[in-house]
């Protein structure tokens, strides 16, 4: 009999990409689950806590409640044009728009700083998606040249190892292997994860100083800003004295520039080791499913007597005058009939092969009911 699995199976990429998708979305229902434990408690203190100061300014002041708060909506469209409570610099002078377009083609975004003007709305359109390419190409190369430098990096220390120890002869037959020699994605990760912490520990000890933050808010905002995530809560040379101070502004724009690059190399390469830790998903998702395929003869023997005896067994519950009758045969004849009794009088289908298997017929159960009968 043929085995046949009629099962469409998809390509690998397709695969991987659902299998990808899946994962996305359950990583982000989980970390949704614990964001949402760890700041909605916050959330819901703060609103008390400006309801509360809100009330008591108005009833301190004499001041209506709508007025208050038609003043505050007002302010919050000021907010977008730079307009600050405290002293800032200047946001669209030549070095203010400047930082701009830099979040813009780094794809940062902190959102501080947004066009107010339809000119201005227009305008970044065109030039974001001119610019936003033109980085991550910049980033891709920048990459490249990491791993270059790494793969020249092995080769050199591979050579002087093969020099030390075998001498001239032995280190002119393995020129062929360096030229071919590159490093691992292992190694690159690894590499460049040193690359951004010394870039962050660097950057945060600069931004705790000139800043006035604590060195954690400082590592927090490095990495919102070189993963180009740009929440927007903290931002660097903002404040009014940071007008004047133009080598903390060239810093402040090199380091961004510098982490980025580096922050968006390290995520390719961890994305090469994702990509590999779903093929081996994938694998044993294929190696388990060819030995169901593989092994289900051996059981088919099992299945067929157990669905069979599933299906009598269901038959005779069905069956309310025939369960009657062999109660009462069972009752009057004893254990024997008991096991003659049980045998279904129909026809037993199997799932498996489809082969109809012939039971005893409710005449051959009459016969040997008496014959057990004669026998007590």
């Amino acid at each position: 009999m043929k085995d046949c699995c009629w099962v469409v199976l998809p390509s690998r990429e397709t695969a991987r990409f659902f299998l990808l998708f899946f994962l996305i979305a359950l990583y982000m229902l989980a970390g949704a689950a614990m964001f949402s434990c760890l700041e909605r408690p916050a959330e819901l203190q703060a609103h008390q806590l400006w309801q509360r100061r809100l009330m008591d300014f108005t009833r301190k002041h004499n001041i209506k409640h709508e007025d208050l708060k038609y003043l505050l909506c007002h302010y919050e469209k000021a907010r977008t044009a730079g307009i600050r409570a405290e002293g800032s610099r200047a946001l669209w002078d030549i070095p203010g728009a400047f930082y701009f377009v830099g979040t813009v083609v780094s794809t940062i975004g902190f959102g501080v700083t947004a066009p107010s003007t339809t000119a201005g709305k227009v305008l970044l359109v065109f030039y974001g998606l001119l610019g936003c390419s033109t980085a991550i190409l910049f980033f891709n190369l920048f990459l490249e040249r990491v791993i270059t430098f790494l793969s020249l990096l092995i080769v050199w220390c591979h050579r002087r190892k093969v020099h030390a120890s075998s001498g001239h002869e032995s280190s002119a037959r393995e020129d062929g292997r360096n030229k071919e020699r590159k490093p691992s994605v292992f190694q690159v990760t690894l590499i460049l994860f040193c690359a951004v912490m010394v870039v962050t520990c660097s950057s945060a000890a600069l931004y705790s100083a000139m800043e006035d933050w604590s060195y954690f808010e400082s590592m927090y905002f490095c990495f919102v800003a070189f993963s180009t995530v740009g929440f927007g809560d903290l931002v660097s040379g903002q404040k009014q004295h940071h007008e004047h101070t133009r080598a903390y502004q060239m810093a402040n724009c090199l380091l961004m520039l510098l982490g980025v690059c580096c922050s968006y190399s390290l995520f390719n390469a961890i994305s090469v080791i994702v990509k590999q830790g779903l093929n081996w998903i994938l694998g044993m998702l294929d190696w388990m499913f060819r030995s169901i395929c593989t092994h289900r003869p051996r059981f088919r023997p099992l299945f067929t007597q157990c669905l069979a005896d599933v299906e009598s067994l269901v038959c005779h519950r069905e069956d309310d005058v025939l369960h009657r009758q062999q109660a009462q045969a069972v009752t009057s004849l004893g254990h024997n009939a008991l096991w003659h009794a049980c045998v279904p009088s129909t026809m037993v289908k199997c799932l498996c092969d489809e082969a109809q298997v012939k039971t005893v017929s409710n005449k051959n159960i009459e016969e040997s009911f008496q014959n057990n009968t004669s026998g007590l």
